[in-house]
């Protein structure tokens, strides 16, 4: 009998402390599952749960986040940890050595997507496990400066714009109904900014600790990364019920959908119509200015910091306007209702080429950082337009060749704004006016053509499935 009773009052006493302990247990808990339901609400809003929408958004923040780890590990290696004179020699370097073979290798990841149109989750999973191997491999390079470090970032590269083509071509297999293509690919890139964003600070806290551990961080989100990719849909893969998207190619195709004959060749990408190639020269203009402004202001302000901050704080300062700039101009897209890809990229280039000419008019600092922010805006939506333009007019047999061609223009012209921003004197005023040249030459070029295209090829697209 008092053995029981003892029993009964030490069980008594076990459960306020077992209560206590799981009271604890669910407080510390909460901030993670808040913040998870928090997310999956967000990525899974507007019918993006239901279509799979929001499972591809999930997965591009990994690849977002995984991406700046490197992207930390690397600059650091190449830019940050040399004098300034030495650091141009060794980014041209670092830019000739990786981008030569990539504007071989890049073309050529297209047309090979294109023949496995029923692996895009594999090809996708592909790409995470290698840059994960990568990693690893690049650990070891910036801690010995060995010659791996080049062609394992060449392979990084390559891994990341091929995951880039195939994630492109899966949006429409997954657009939510009442979603235009612009609105579905900025939640996407919207995505991947904001856990670019969080993953910057935590990549900066682990180069502190030493330049392999933002690798190791980026093996281990690149290893997640592979896993989600198979949780996509499986309709990513199937071609079933896939219609084939308005070819503007001529004045036949202008006012409705192509006809399917036995005898048609199979569409060619020099066929894509005027809308696409408009934007795509408009947009290389915007890719190379913004090579230009990252590498001409990045040396620039290491001579010639802001008024009263250090080149660290004044790199920041732009870095952070330009990622700003960049985020409004995603979320602006997410928001946009608008079906006219075309309008959206003369109306936003146009105010960088304002904002351009002011800068290098009235050269300062404040309007430097506010060129940033600007071109960054107007840099998202115009790709979110590019993007929307070549999955609504390109037809889906060569839609990853597309693709992959165009990232390869536009990438190269990242690496002509850069080399021009690394060459030029560290003259404020005379970077800015070149800046002003380089974005007003696509977009003087271009104006007419995409305000046409907007006129003719406006009206009666189909939504592309």
């Amino acid at each position: 009998m008092t053995s029981a009773r003892s029993s009964s009052r030490a069980a008594g006493g076990s459960g306020p402390v077992r209560r206590a302990v799981r009271g604890l247990g669910r407080a510390l808990h909460l901030p993670f599952t808040g913040t998870a339901r928090g997310i999956r609400k967000a990525t899974h809003a507007h019918g993006a749960g239901e279509s799979g929408l929001g499972k591809l958004i999930e997965l591009h923040a990994v690849n977002g986040a995984g991406d700046v780890m490197i992207t930390i590990a690397l600059a650091s290696t190449v830019f940050f940890s040399v004098p300034t004179d030495e650091a141009r020699g060794r980014v041209a370097l670092y830019l000739g050595i990786t981008m030569a073979p990539f504007t071989i290798l890049a073309p050529v990841v297209g047309p090979l997507l294109d023949r496995l149109p029923h692996g895009r989750r594999a090809a996708m999973a592909a790409s995470m496990l290698a840059r994960a191997l990568l990693a690893i491999v690049l650990s070891g390079a910036v801690i010995s400066g060995g010659v791996q470090l080049y062609p394992a970032a060449l392979g990084v590269l390559v891994a990341s714009k091929a995951y880039g083509v195939v994630r492109s071509a899966v949006v429409p297999r997954l657009l939510p109904p009442r979603f235009s293509l612009v609105k579905a690919n900025s939640r996407v890139t919207l995505g991947g900014l904001l856990a670019t964003g969080v993953a910057a600070p935590v990549g900066a806290g682990l180069q502190m600790l030493g330049p392999r551990w933002p690798l190791y961080g980026a093996f281990v989100i690149f290893i997640s990364g592979m896993v989600l990719c198979f949780q996509l849909p499986h309709k990513v893969d199937s071609a079933k019920g896939e219609g084939k998207a308005l070819l503007a190619a001529d004045e036949q195709h202008l006012h409705g959908p192509r006809k399917e004959t036995t005898k048609q060749k199979r569409p060619g990408l020099r066929t894509v119509g005027p809308a696409v190639t408009h934007a795509l020269f408009v947009n290389a203009s915007q890719r190379c200015l913004s090579g230009f402004l990252i590498f001409f202001l990045a040396f620039l302000l290491r001579e010639q910091p802001m008024p009263g901050q250090s080149a660290a704080v004044s790199l920041s300062i732009v870095g952070i306007s330009a990622g700003a700039g960049n985020a409004l101009g995603t979320a602006v897209g997410a928001w946009l209702k608008s079906r006219a890809p075309e309008i959206i990229i003369v109306t936003v280039v146009a105010a960088v080429l304002g904002v351009a000419i002011t800068a290098a008019l009235f050269f300062s600092a404040a309007l430097t950082a506010c060129l940033a922010a600007v071109a960054g805006f107007a840099q998202a939506l115009s790709k979110l337009s590019l993007d929307a333009l070549i999955q609504r007019d390109v037809p889906e047999e060569v839609r990853n060749s597309a693709f992959a061609r165009s990232e390869t223009l536009l990438q190269m012209a990242w690496v002509v704004g850069g080399a021009i921003g690394i060459a030029l004197p560290l003259n404020g005023a005379l970077g800015l006016g070149v800046a002003a040249a380089i974005v007003g030459t696509g977009w003087l070029t271009t104006v007419r053509g995409l305000l046409a295209a907007a006129r003719h090829g406006g009206q009666g697209r189909s939504r592309v499935a």
